[in-house]
């Protein structure tokens, strides 16, 4: 048996409210990279289905950036550290590690010979330093800031000039190397949010917090203009990005609209209005070869379109927080994966293409724990805001009619022929029919965990926290305890039937994995060990003759029901965080989704 990975759909940036979010570009015009936890995920500008995620980091990345040469990118994390490291090998191999800075790194810069990086941010006796990127030595230090630095920027040719805004609303010219500081800009009322000089090195920009844009001459920093008047946008400005030819830039602000402007001119070409709920304030923006990109606060990556300034030519949507469970359903024949994530969101994504969406209207207001697709066609989840929802595949959109509300936090959904759903929350058993509540069962005597509904929807399966797995028989709109019960080793933590019936599979904290046989009466089939850590998930394969299971160890095993000695492991398949969720798109094709926010396809051969 062997395994490769065939597919990542990476996770969208992670977004926080007023605080802009920098964007990346590669230097040959084909990637761009941005951040999300301890990862940098580096997407192909053509076909964001293709990703790349770098993980090394051992605390939450704030920025990372292309070398001019385009061959290193330095990422900057919020302990101060930066790491330079390999674009062009697989592996990303380290080059080197520098911690210049006490705080949260905040932007980087490199000089156009790719060997003087400026990094600012936040620290305790410095926000920021300029140094040699493969000695570590200074070459100049970075002064005249009473707050942190929020942006920098090197002229792309000689002689050399850096500017830098920050949150004393000022901003600082350099010039070196070795850098020097000349003289501070005081030209803003508020946060200097981002700088940056145009490609040409003509002229930089400054974007303020207190909506302007001003224009300064790149050699000697003296103002020359304002962009749009007294105010570019309405709200504050968090980034701006430069067309290739240095006549235009383009800028991302909180007022939800993303402006082109022509510098020269000083006015506005084209406003790209986003939307007008607060998750459509725009907080990074990046103009690279003929794409224009920006950031919402949703983390959803906007491609703008000059001709149609009201519609995105695409917008890549996706999870930002962590995912927590996964379901595959197939529509005329093309396989659709549906993951829900801690913030209560759900994305359909073709698993063939990478192509994503989710569900129009108002979803789930927390966590979604469970998710399975019913017979009908309709997802079926339970969230941590004590709710079970019914969502039609087909319509895409939200019912506010198909919504059961539970009296308590549901942990575990299953799904079966005859309009049935067994809800498994703390303290009872919800038996639904039709969407109705038709039987509950409290008063237990055991704290029930995860719940199973066989295919045929006649017998369901509670497992418990004490390890024992109760069978009860489903009569009409009941569920009929019939005193029938098989043993696990320890506290049950997911358990599925067979998707023709015939083997029931669970998972426990003493990390084992058993196989019973139902139709022999529940009959122990085999056990199953491996994991070093509690397993938390598990997913049978078509074939019906291999189950997966994952767990805090970050590893999966495919297992063989007849033979306990023939599987499949699946090392660090997230790096940093275990597997949440697994499921099958056929008897070959593995998925798996994790706290990362990520979604991975495997090859499996047996």
């Amino acid at each position: 048996m062997s395994y490769e990975l065939r597919q990542v759909f990476a996770s969208l940036p992670q977004m926080e409210r007023g605080v802009a979010k920098v964007i990346g570009g590669d230097p040959k015009g084909n990637n761009f990279l941005y951040t999300n936890g301890k990862c940098v995920i580096i997407r192909n500008i053509h076909n964001p289905a293709i990703a790349d995620i770098y993980t090394e980091h051992a605390h939450s990345v704030s920025v990372a950036k292309y070398a001019p040469s385009g061959f290193y990118i330095a990422s900057g994390d919020v302990s101060g550290k930066i790491r330079i490291w390999d674009t062009t090998q697989k592996e990303h191999l380290l080059k080197y590690e520098y911690t210049p800075i006490s705080g949260k790194v905040k932007d980087i810069a490199w000089t156009e010979d790719s060997k003087r990086i400026a990094v600012v941010g936040d620290g305790r006796e410095k926000f920021g330093a300029v140094f040699l990127w493969d000695s570590g030595s200074s070459v100049g230090s970075i002064s005249g800031h009473s707050k942190l630095i929020n942006s920098v920027d090197i002229r792309q040719k000689r002689p050399y000039r850096m500017v830098t805004g920050a949150d004393d609303s000022s901003g600082s010219f350099f010039e070196g190397p070795p850098f020097k500081f000349k003289f501070s800009i005081r030209d803003h009322s508020q946060f200097v949010n981002c700088v940056r000089f145009s490609p040409d090195g003509s002229h930089f920009a400054t974007a303020s917090a207190d909506g302007q844009i001003l224009i300064f001459d790149g050699g000697n920093g003296e103002r020359v203009s304002s962009l749009g008047g007294d105010k570019a946008h309405k709200g504050g400005i968090y980034a701006v990005s430069w067309s290739p030819d240095s006549s235009q830039l383009i800028s991302a602000s909180g007022d939800k609209t993303v402006k082109l402007w022509d510098v020269g001119a000083g006015t506005a070409v084209t406003t790209f209005n986003m939307g007008n709920e607060v998750a459509d304030q725009q907080l990074g923006c990046l103009w690279q070869n003929d794409y224009l990109l920006s950031i919402s606060l949703t983390g959803y990556i906007n491609y703008l379109d000059k001709n149609n300034p009201d519609r995105p030519i695409r917008t890549i949507k996706g999870h930002s927080k962590s995912i927590q469970c996964v379901t595959i359903h197939r529509s005329d024949g093309r396989p659709y994966i549906y993951t829900g994530s801690h913030d209560g969101h759900i994305n359909i994504w073709d698993a063939e293409t990478g192509e994503n969406d989710c569900f129009s209207g108002k979803g789930h207001s927390n966590q979604v724990s469970k998710m399975v697709v019913n017979v009908a066609d309709e997802v079926v989840t339970c969230s941590m805001d004590d709710t079970a929802r019914y969502t039609s595949i087909n319509k895409k959109d939200y019912s506010a009619s198909d919504v059961v509300k539970m009296a308590s936090q549901p942990k575990s959904i299953s799904a079966a022929q005859g309009g049935l759903t067994l809800v498994v929350c703390i303290g009872q058993v919800v038996l639904l029919k039709n969407k109705q509540n038709v039987f509950t069962l409290d008063n237990l005597g055991y704290e029930p965990e995860v719940g199973a509904l066989d295919p045929a929807g006649s017998t369901a399966a509670i497992g418990g926290a004490d390890g024992t797995i109760r069978l009860y028989s489903v009569q009409g709109n009941t569920l009929k305890d019939e005193g029938k019960t098989i043993q696990a080793r320890g506290a049950i933590t997911d358990m599925a039937y067979s998707n023709n019936g015939a083997y029931l599979a669970v998972i426990d904290d003493k990390k084992v994995a058993t196989v019973f046989c139902v139709t022999d009466g529940y009959s122990l089939k085999n056990e199953f060990y491996g994991h070093h850590a509690k397993p938390v998930t598990l997913a049978w394969a078509p074939d019906n003759e291999h189950f997966a299971t994952g767990g805090m160890d970050m590893m999966v095993f495919i297992w063989t029901v007849d033979d306990a000695d023939k599987r499949l492991r699946l090392q660090d398949c997230h790096k940093l965080h275990h597997v949440s969720g697994l499921s099958w798109i056929d008897a070959n094709t593995l998925v798996t989704t994790s706290h990362d926010a990520s979604v991975k396809q495997w090859t499996i051969k047996y």
